[in-house]
């Protein structure tokens, strides 16, 4: 319990004393007891409460708390790390760099928020902005540093998603024919084995087990702060991907004609043999191609990913299989994403809900007319 105690011979007289849930002793004086009475109520409150932070941790201020809430971060790919530094010098900093988290509160946040939106960042941005505030804060909380985190709560303008563009078999072949060689057939991996770009160029020449149709999906290329990464794929997960048997013979002649003996060789490499970037190759292939095919300007490379998913729905696929074969994390994602290709049963629900209501129409129709009336012959 807080104790006030009188000091005479200080120049402030009265002195709070309590102890803090770790049971260390600490004071505060004031000058009027009224003061002091007011802040032994409100320490006990929150001790009770579980409440109770350390007045001097909540003075650290968000710039100085961003460097340790990152250095928490050091598991992450890099890629991540790099999109969350960007986001503090951009977003974060700028607005709350010099603040004490302590007066971080929830309207300065949706102001915040708002002026972001209002700038013309896009719904992905803000949203991205947020979050890292958010997981700075929450961190802060854990650690005792503030008792609530002011970002909980605090919404932005939904994102949409991206309009998907799929690819028929016929378009696929187009665009293979179309791009510069040799990635023909790095077109058709990405359409038929749904790999994403990262996992596609990071293949190497041991992860094709040919003879078997399968390829091992074991890591991914990324780009982050200029510099290229090989590591886990986005799952942190491997996989074995079954192709079809005329890919494994594209495969196989691009090994031959294409690729080092070496095992660790990869497979998809830019003309000088090194790794491919993707913004090189969509500047410098992918947007001839996309033109010369006669396909929509906005095609992604990504689309082909996309394509591979609606071509197996196409033929029957169950979930499950494209999920194991795209390497999502969960069935729901891949539901959340694909559901809407699969046949619906809703016509047949739709028709249905007509017979009954024509059904209910006639039952009312007979109701209005009454009982058929016999008439018996001799009567």
């Amino acid at each position: 319990m807080a104790h006030i105690q009188h000091r005479p011979e200080r120049r402030r007289p009265w002195q709070v004393r309590y102890r803090d849930p770790s049971g260390r002793e600490r004071a505060r004086s004031f000058l009027r007891k009224a003061d002091a009475s007011r802040f032994a109520v409100t320490v006990e409150a929150d001790r009770i409460r579980g409440e109770w932070t350390d007045p001097r941790l909540s003075k650290t201020t968000v710039a100085e708390w961003s460097g340790r809430w990152l250095r928490t971060k050091a598991h992450l790919k890099p890629k991540t790390l790099a999109g969350y530094e960007s986001n503090l010098r951009a977003h974060v900093l700028p607005a709350f760099g010099s603040d004490q988290l302590r007066h971080v509160d929830r309207m300065a946040v949706e102001e915040w928020v708002a002026d972001l939106q209002a700038s013309g960042l896009g719904p992905s941005g803000v949203r991205q902005a947020r979050q890292v505030l958010n997981s700075m804060l929450t961190l802060a909380v854990e650690a005792g540093y503030l008792v609530v985190n002011p970002v909980a709560g605090v919404k932005v303008a939904r994102q949409s998603d991206p309009e998907m563009l799929f690819l028929s078999a016929e378009e696929v072949e187009r665009l293979a024919a179309a791009i510069r060689e040799p990635y023909g057939t790095l077109v058709h991996l990405l359409a038929y084995g749904g790999l994403r770009w990262g996992e596609a160029v990071a293949v190497r020449r041991r992860r094709c087990d040919l003879l078997r149709s399968r390829i091992e999906v074991a890591e991914s290329l990324s780009e982050a702060r200029g510099k290229l990464h090989f590591g886990a794929t986005k799952t942190y997960r491997r996989r074995m991907v079954i192709i079809p048997a005329f890919l494994s013979e594209l495969l196989a002649e691009h090994l031959a004609r294409e690729v080092d003996d070496d095992p660790d060789a990869l497979v998809f490499t830019s003309p000088l043999g090194k790794p491919l970037r993707n913004s090189n190759f969509r500047r410098q292939v992918w947007y001839q191609a996309v033109a010369d095919a006669g396909l929509p300007d906005e095609l992604r490379i990504h689309d082909l990913r996309h394509t591979c998913a609606a071509l197996l729905i196409a033929e029957g696929a169950h979930p499950k299989a494209i999920q194991v074969h795209l390497g999502h994390s969960s069935i729901s994602v891949t539901m959340d994403r694909y559901g809407h290709l699969f046949p619906s049963d809703m016509e047949a629900l739709v028709a249905a809900l007509d017979e009954v209501r024509s059904e209910a129409l006639a039952d009312q129709m007979r109701t209005k007319r009454g009982p058929d009336v016999i008439e018996l012959a001799g009567q």
